[in-house]
């Protein structure tokens, strides 16, 4: 069962790692460089409606791996009609290129919840322990991202063929797919893969159905929200979640046009990781990979005070990281950036899965599960990247700028200001947590 839930999330990370990194460049270099931080906020958007949706649809489903294939399948036409409609043309339209993105989103990010709920069922139904045996499957996910992030950082297509480069100077670097719309068909092909992978899932067991529910809750959505504010401890959980994930989706957002525009600089025109930012970038998704196993064994030798601290300083040790660092020889800056990744992540979005998991009530964990989505990857991440977007934009600009023998779209400005404000901002939160846990449990 580990081996099959594993590549179910090695395929469904690597949809996200298909295109999420490197989105940026490419809405830069169709124009639409001033509205990266909408595309990104439309991930917390929609995570504010679905995910707890349909993680009540599947509290309430005897076959909960059905509704997650369809939901795959639902997303992956909406990537494949984005990338009809991108490959159409060198200049992107808001309003089309906006509308089919959420509308992938819309039936993507509920994945992330109900993945969770299949495995935790089906782990629980064959008598496993899901705080142990979940970090080893989930890190499977974190192997798909990095390898999806490796494949369109070096792919592409020309004269019929596939081909791999790393050499930014090499005649065909521009047509990489993390510079173009092939990054999308890779991540709406992959999800019809997935989708149709979910439903060759097994059934839940019905020992790992909820049996204070009948296997079908009767609760309604708005009572459930409240008896899941009633937890003790929750409320003040929950609210950290939202603070907390404003630091999700911002270096998503700006760590690879960030690393990209170094080119332009005669210094680091040749260097190697100015030219390969995803393949840079997928250093944090091997980071977190390594670091997920830490999660249980640190929940359980320090609980979630301490784990939830840490994680908020990894990011402000990130930010802080990224904002001081260059491809030569601030290198190592950078890739510490990425190396801490693997903290910050862990320690807050999988911690904060496993907590939710041993809190929530039986009839309502799949519910738990989305309502953590809609804190962090919702209300938090929509306002942090939108707040961050706003920063960026006031000292950062795109421009076209040459580079080797083709020109490129890229995003100049004094990027250090902003890097050094989203670490003062993670620094805050872990110091507001450490003492409202403390002041909360001293009661």
């Amino acid at each position: 069962m580990t081996k099959r839930l594993s590549l179910l999330y090695f395929l469904q990370f690597g949809v996200w790692g298909c295109y999420l990194t490197s989105l940026g460049q490419f809405l830069g270099a169709g124009g639409l460089g001033a509205d990266i931080a909408w595309f990104y906020a439309a991930i917390g958007i929609v995570s504010i409606v679905t995910p707890p949706l349909f993680g009540r649809l599947a509290d309430k489903s005897l076959s909960p791996h059905r509704l997650l294939g369809l939901v795959h399948i639902s997303a992956a036409i909406f990537m494949i009609l984005f990338w009809v409609y991108a490959s159409s043309r060198q200049k992107l339209d808001f309003a089309p290129s906006y509308l089919l993105y959420v509308g992938f989103l819309a039936f993507y990010m509920p994945t992330m919840a109900l993945s969770n709920t299949v495995s935790f069922r089906l782990l629980e139904g064959n008598g496993l322990n899901s705080v142990t045996t979940f970090p080893r499957i989930r890190i499977w996910g974190t192997v798909g991202f990095v390898a999806a992030m490796w494949f369109v950082n070096s792919a592409y297509w020309e004269n019929g063929g596939l081909h791999f480069t790393l050499q930014e100077s090499s005649d065909p670097a521009h047509l990489r797919f993390q510079y173009n719309a092939m990054q999308l068909l890779c991540s709406g092909l992959l999800g019809v893969v997935t989708g149709l992978y979910a439903f060759t899932l097994p059934r839940p067991t019905k020992e790992s159905l909820p049996t204070d529910s009948a296997a079908k809750p009767k609760i309604g959505m708005l009572k459930a929200a409240k008896q899941m504010w009633a937890i003790p401890g929750m409320r003040l959980f929950l609210t950290f979640v939202v603070l907390s994930g404003v630091c999700l989706q911002i270096s998503n957002g700006f760590a690879t046009p960030y690393i990209t525009q170094f080119l332009a600089d005669p210094l680091y025109a040749d260097a190697l990781a100015a030219g390969n930012a995803t393949l840079l970038f997928s250093l944090s998704q091997i980071s977190e990979a390594l670091c997920i196993l830490l999660v249980g064994l640190s929940l359980r030798h320090k609980g979630i005070r301490w784990v939830y601290a840490i994680g908020l300083l990894a990011w402000a040790l990130r930010f802080l990281m990224l904002g001081l660092g260059n491809p030569g020889g601030g290198l190592w800056l950078l890739v510490g950036s990425m190396i801490i990744y693997g903290i910050a992540f862990n320690f807050i979005t999988i911690a904060g899965n496993l907590h939710i998991q041993q809190t929530a009530p039986p009839r309502m964990k799949g519910f738990a599960q989305g309502i953590m989505m809609l804190m962090s990857n919702g209300i938090g991440a929509t306002s942090g990247i939108l707040v961050a977007g706003a920063v960026v934009n006031h000292w950062c600009h795109w421009e076209m700028v040459t580079v080797g023998n083709s020109g490129m779209r890229l995003f100049m400005g004094d990027w250090i200001i902003p890097w050094l404000l989203f670490a003062a901002y993670a620094l805050v939160i872990a110091i507001g947590w450490l003492l409202a846990y403390k002041k909360a449990v001293s009661k």
